[in-house]
């Protein structure tokens, strides 16, 4: 697999592919659907159809080094899950709840600690 990961080009880049945090939340709607449609037999919730609506509110000045006050990333992520089902709102929600407490990227999101190395190649 291949993604190109850009950035606009008033950072600089070309604005081919998406960038590095439209990514991210990319991975989270994407997780947020698999999450939903892989549970829902368990509660019996018929799913005919599933997208996720994501935004995230992120000041570049941070990133930039314009303002050491202002967090590098995401301050802030919504998102809506937006179903079709002729399910029970009650059904429903068990599911949604428990796609709350399973989803590996949104629980990978509240605060990990990120490590990181470097290595370089001669």
């Amino acid at each position: 697999m291949q993604v190109k990961i850009d950035e606009p080009k008033s950072l600089g880049g070309t604005d081919t592919g998406m960038n590095p945090v439209e990514l991210l939340l990319s991975a989270l709607g994407g997780c947020v659907t698999i999450s939903l449609l892989t549970f829902a037999p368990k509660f019996n919730v018929n799913i005919q159809d599933c997208y996720v609506t994501l935004e995230g509110d992120l000041d570049p000045d941070g990133f930039l080094g314009k303002n050491p006050a202002v967090r590098k990333g995401f301050s802030h992520i919504r998102f809506t899950v937006h179903l079709k089902t002729d399910s029970s709102r009650e059904n429903v929600q068990k599911l949604y709840d428990h796609f709350e407490k399973n989803c590996p990227v949104a629980d990978t999101l509240q605060g990990v600690p990120i490590s990181g190395v470097y290595e370089m190649n001669s």
